[in-house]
């Protein structure tokens, strides 16, 4: 049986900030593999307030110091939310921008281990979801072209109630255990998760 070290890179969300079992939707996801009877070592570097900026200065160091070269690593990136917060009137980060560090962290990280990525989830906000469904629909393009799974997550959390209904009860951003369990599933049910432990 493989032992997989899994880092799971990006921002609140990766974090599982509200939930109040402190999983999110990674944590839980590993333990249903360790449930299942898979080794799995299982790394959270999900940080709050993060944009792909930030994420992208600090996720390589993080990583390498958690997959030393004897070890079979994998990375599961997820970012993007941040960036389509609208500060001073403009986006935290230019959505050309969001791109190109996109790009930059997932050409370098595809050389390194087996990656996957999990698209940024929605907000309780129309306009910042027409923003975050543009970028979503952006990564799914750079990541076809990477040749690195994608998970498009944005549409079918529209359509959960858990997720809206935890986000505007909470902070007004993160969901609770039912919006991780949620989002949770859509990752355990996604056929490039699940190679992992073929």
């Amino acid at each position: 049986m493989k032992h997989l070290r899994i880092c799971f890179v990006g921002d609140s969300f990766v974090n599982g900030t509200g939930d109040p079992a402190c999983l999110g939707w990674a944590g839980r996801i590993c333990a249903a593999a360790q449930q299942n009877g898979h080794e799995v070592t299982y790394y959270n570097l999900g940080i709050r307030r993060q944009t792909s900026h930030e994420i992208a200065r600090r996720w390589q160091a993080e990583v390498l110091e958690r997959l030393p070269a004897d070890c079979d690593g994998r990375l599961v990136f997820s970012f993007g939310v941040n960036d389509t917060v609208y500060e001073d009137g403009q986006p935290r980060v230019a959505l050309q921008e969001s791109l190109r560090h996109a790009r930059e962290i997932l050409q370098l990280a595809r050389t390194l281990r087996p990656t996957l990525m999990v698209g940024p989830p929605p907000m309780p906000d129309d306009e910042q979801n027409q923003r975050i469904a543009w970028l979503s629909h952006q990564f799914a393009l750079l990541c076809h072209e990477l040749t690195i799974p994608y998970l498009d997550v944005f549409a079918p959390l529209l359509q959960v109630k858990d997720w809206n209904a935890e986000a505007l009860a909470n902070d007004g951003a993160h969901p609770r255990a039912g919006g991780y369990s949620a989002l949770a599933r859509l990752v355990q049910d996604w056929p490039a998760w699940q190679a992992w432990f073929d």
